[in-house]
């Protein structure tokens, strides 16, 4: 998965749930700017606010090792 494929997931969630960027970001304590690079696909997102706004919006994250 690429980081604007994981923004547009985040995105399409936020919206399908009735929320706005700020109420997010506020929820997660992470900054508007930042929910929106995220939203974005912008590479240099810190991974411990990415996993903050995936938990809040019920996204699970799946790891796997590749062989």
């Amino acid at each position: 998965m690429t980081t604007k494929e994981i923004g547009e997931t985040i995105k399409n969630r936020r919206k399908a749930l009735g929320l706005n960027q700020a109420d997010v970001a506020l929820g997660c304590h992470v900054g508007a700017r930042f929910l929106s690079d995220l939203e974005n696909g912008k590479e240099t997102a810190e991974i411990g606010k990415v996993l903050l706004v995936l938990q809040m919006l019920g996204i699970e994250v799946s790891l796997s090792e590749a062989n």
